[in-house]
């Protein structure tokens, strides 16, 4: 199993606390969600990501799903399409999505292609203009693209070659293992690692081609790259740009959502860097002490540009301010996020309400925030201090570490979510795909309404 650097300094909630805690929570299921998936996986999943939606339905759509196979080397490590069925808002019934099998796979999700992949997948991400173009990180220099579409379906048995990737992007110097981003507004990919740089790539130029020979041969002059020192037939590209600032490792990067030309970075040497590739290859803001430990992740808010978020082995997620990244030299967030007991993984705002993000930890706890509600007043009017500012949704149904979670821009409020929680449910880790209940996140004036409408009809029926 690999490991993230840093490793949290919280302790980790003990075994018996886990399963207290999880069980509360399975008790808990029909009244917080609206739809709740639990599959169980063969094989860890580092990554999990959405794809394009395929068809919609009466009650529910399908949708594509990317995961992977970490294996033990007895089959070939794998880069998994799936199928998922994603039920609607309100369709299922509470007594139903509480019932299910913590071993057993879902009927919600269904294998549909299989990529061998060279080497372990420890990330996926997909293009926003076509995404059914991926791209990956293994344990090796290169970033692998896929046109998931038109890659054959493999039998992923002991000795069998690897797939081969329909482009191969070059450029850095070691082993490039997490950090990787694609980039919404043109065909770019970012991509940080172990050489302490940020690397970027333009694919403009071959996603044509990708889409006109997807079954013609590569002519014999095309260019070969090596995947995990193993030449590989694939066609490369070389980076437009390196990015040097760091000072270790960089774990995960991440494009401004209205610029393919500026670009943030995180590190293990606890810096935040903002990038600008028109102003050349040197750093435009360096955040230094960003965090008091190392930095996992970092996004960057898509409905309001200047908000910035970091997650770091210290537990916490800071939210900074692009227009005021730091005082007296030293990273000053507009607020920390204190919810977490170990080192936070994952962090990713929500495509639908520019105040809402989520943050998944090695606590084996996702939390969803809303930073609209600091300061304010909770519900029961206390403002009760045992609960987190910004704090508003626990989803504690992983019993070990979230390692990464994806929100649904078809379908703003689901969420799926991985941990490798395998040597608890008999397999490789889980898979959950979820939808809180809209009554936790629709305006209070609206829910209230509702709720006075159900009221009156309870009360007719009654009588």
């Amino acid at each position: 199993m690999k490991d993230r650097a840093g490793g949290g300094r919280g302790s980790l909630p003990s075994e018996a606390s886990v399963e207290e805690r999880y069980t509360q929570w399975k008790s808990l299921v029909p009244v917080l969600y609206d739809w709740l998936a639990n599959h169980n996986l063969v094989w860890p999943s580092l990554s999990c990501r959405w794809g394009p939606q395929l068809e919609q339905a009466t009650y529910k759509n399908r949708q594509r799903l990317y995961l992977s196979e970490q294996t033990d080397g007895s089959v070939p490590n794998t880069l998994v399409i799936a199928n998922c069925e994603v039920v609607k808002p309100r369709v299922a019934a509470a007594e139903h999505i509480g019932q299910f099998n913590e071993e057993a796979r879902s009927p919600f999700v269904k294998k549909w292609k299989t990529i061998i992949h060279p080497g372990e997948v420890n990330r996926i991400r997909e293009l926003p203009q076509n995404s059914k173009i991926v791209a990956t990180h293994t344990d090796s220099p290169d970033v692998l693209v896929w046109d998931v579409e038109s890659q054959p379906n493999r039998h992923p048995v002991l000795g069998a070659s690897a797939s081969r990737p329909d482009l191969v992007l070059t450029g850095h110097q070691d082993n490039a293992e997490f950090a990787l981003a694609m980039c919404p507004t043109e065909p770019f990919v970012l991509s940080g690692g172990k050489d302490k740089s940020v690397v970027l790539w333009s694919i403009h130029d071959h996603i044509s081609s990708l889409a006109a020979d997807q079954g013609a041969a590569k002519s014999p002059g095309s260019k070969g790259g090596a995947v995990n020192g193993k030449s590989s037939d694939s066609p490369t590209i070389q980076a437009r740009g390196i990015f040097q600032g760091h000072t270790d490792t960089v774990e995960d990067v991440q494009f401004c959502p209205s610029s393919a030309q500026e670009f943030c970075s995180v590190g293990d040497d606890s810096c935040l860097i903002l990038w600008d590739a028109r102003t050349g290859s040197a750093p435009v803001v360096k955040v230094e002490k960003a965090h008091s430990a190392d930095l996992h992740c970092v996004d960057w808010n898509p409905n309001d540009v200047n908000l910035i978020l970091t997650g770091s082995a210290d537990n916490t997620v800071r939210m900074f301010d692009r227009r005021n990244l730091t005082s007296g030299g030293v990273g000053s967030p507009i607020h920390i996020f204190e919810g977490h007991s170990a080192a936070v993984l994952c962090v990713q705002w929500s495509p639908d309400r520019s105040s809402v993000f989520g943050s998944a930890a090695e606590d084996g706890i996702l939390n969803i925030w809303d930073y609209g509600k600091i300061g304010k007043l909770d519900g029961a009017g206390t403002g009760s201090s045992n609960s987190p500012q910004g704090l508003f949704f626990r989803h504690a149904g992983h019993r070990d570490k979230v390692v990464d979670f994806h929100w649904n821009s078809s379908d703003p409020w689901t969420i799926v979510s991985v941990s490798e929680d395998g040597e608890k449910t008999g397999g490789g880790g889980t898979l959950q795909i979820w939808r809180m209940m809209d009554l936790l996140y629709r305006p209070e004036e609206e829910v209230l309404a509702e709720l006075d409408k159900f009221k009156s009809h309870l009360l007719t029926c009654a009588s």
